[in-house]
């Protein structure tokens, strides 16, 4: 299937089953892109997991990305889905705040999905609700922050050699 039809038959299938619910979908960088709204996200994964034409039935990657200058919407999870025996790829994104970030898992779809997810709230803090086991993963438990989140600084304020600006921030 080509990727503009694919976008156009995965874009009509999610507005048909989820009306308000799907928000968008793009083309980026040759990649077909569908954002939707992250209180239905468990159920447009299991909707494209089942469906007998798009059968989404592998998860190649979840990721967590911080947007702090866009209010209301400063996280994002993007999930990678890909249908193997016909080498299809697929983008799915969602937002929330920072000050509510609460997603529902998708582990009952994909058990995959519960070591990304505790990695993702290890990192950025955003709470999988519904996950079997959501604690850290690779930070310490003691931690009170999330170190892939950018209001955090990259290195020691209190050190004159170096510099923030040199790492993007």
């Amino acid at each position: 299937m080509e990727k503009e039809t694919l976008l156009i038959t995965v874009q009509d299938a999610l507005k048909a089953q989820f009306g308000e619910g799907f928000i968008s979908s793009e083309m980026s960088y040759d990649f077909p892109v569908f954002t939707v709204h992250h209180n239905i996200i468990c159920d447009v994964v299991k909707f494209l997991f089942n469906h007998d034409e798009l059968a989404f039935q592998y998860l190649t990657t979840l990721a967590a990305v911080h947007y702090p200058d866009n209010i209301g919407k400063e996280m994002a999870v993007v999930y990678h889905l890909h249908n193997l025996p016909k080498n299809l790829r697929i983008r799915i994104k969602i937002y929330v705040s920072t000050s509510e970030p609460v997603v529902p898992t998708i582990t009952p779809v994909f058990s995959a999905a519960n070591w990304m997810e505790r990695q993702e709230y290890d990192f950025f803090g955003i709470n999988f609700k519904g996950h079997p086991n959501l604690k850290r993963i690779l930070n310490m438990d003691e931690m009170t922050y999330f170190p892939m989140r950018k209001e955090f600084p990259l290195e020691d304020g209190t050190r004159e050699d170096k510099d923030d600006k040199m790492f993007g921030r």
